[in-house]
């Protein structure tokens, strides 16, 4: 563990490194004692500052729900980050690449609250019950350190969480079977990636039932209007400037943005 102090440094760091969009040292090398509460503590320091300085919270994001993905990053769980409203973009978008540092793209799903989600002991059933829709997300991830990263540096990163795009159709929760939810990826018209949803976790919600109740330690409740990514289905796809993207969720739509 690292004191207080030091978590408040290296939030401060990765804030500077968010103005600046220049990666610093891994927070993790520069504070080698940390753990992954610190790492957490850290991240909510980070969005604290956000939010004093005019940004606003409006959701979560869910990662590392592929079997794979814990066992690369040695985590037996998903991570999650926070969501502000600067890092939402809506279909069509041209999204200025220089506001990132090594843009990635990841296929997702995200779930809309309807009412309050917390506590304990959530299940599926009352995630779906507390989703007003569900509607086709894409995930921006960046790095705001060095890399290669331990699982400490992304947490404290927020989970690499850095914008979202959502378009297509929504749907309520209970209209389509959302575990066979497919989805490709396009680049400058070339596919590369696919997937379906059924690859987090066994069904995308179960990536939120996770989050409650791993907030609930902290006696965080997830607001009705929260928008909360799932968890991706693709690999990450890197994106740089002059990149277009289509990425097509068969009945629920598309979404298409470009990078300028």
């Amino acid at each position: 563990m690292i004191n207080q102090q030091e978590r408040r440094q290296a939030a401060q760091a990765l804030t500077e490194a968010h103005r600046t969009c220049k990666p610093i040292r891994q927070v993790s090398q520069t504070w080698p004692g940390m753990e992954i509460e610190d790492a957490y503590v850290i991240q909510q320091m980070w969005a604290d500052e956000r939010v004093k300085n005019g940004a606003r919270v409006v959701g979560h994001k869910i990662g590392l729900t592929s079997r794979a993905m814990q066992m690369a990053s040695k985590m037996t769980e998903p991570d999650y980050g926070v969501l502000l409203d600067d890092m939402l973009f809506a279909d069509g978008a041209r999204i200025p690449a220089a506001r990132f540092n090594a843009p990635r793209l990841e296929v997702e799903l995200a779930f809309v609250l309807g009412k309050p989600l917390g506590g304990k002991n959530v299940t599926i059933y009352d995630v779906l019950d507390a989703t007003s829709y569900v509607t086709p997300a894409l995930e921006i991830i960046d790095y705001r350190t060095e890399v290669p990263r331990h699982i400490c540096d992304t947490i404290a990163d927020n989970a690499a969480a850095a914008a979202m795009v959502t378009g297509g159709r929504i749907v309520r929760p209970m209209d389509v079977d959302l575990r066979w939810v497919g989805a490709t990826l396009a680049k400058n018209g070339v596919i590369e990636e696919s997937g379906v949803s059924a690859a987090v976790m066994g069904h995308p919600a179960m990536g939120i039932v996770w989050l409650v109740n791993r907030l609930a330690r902290h006696d965080i409740t997830l607001e009705a209007g929260h928008i909360l990514l799932a968890g991706s289905f693709t690999r990450p796809t890197p994106v740089a400037a002059g990149d277009t993207i289509h990425a097509d969720f068969g009945p629920l739509g598309s979404i298409g943005v470009s990078f300028s």
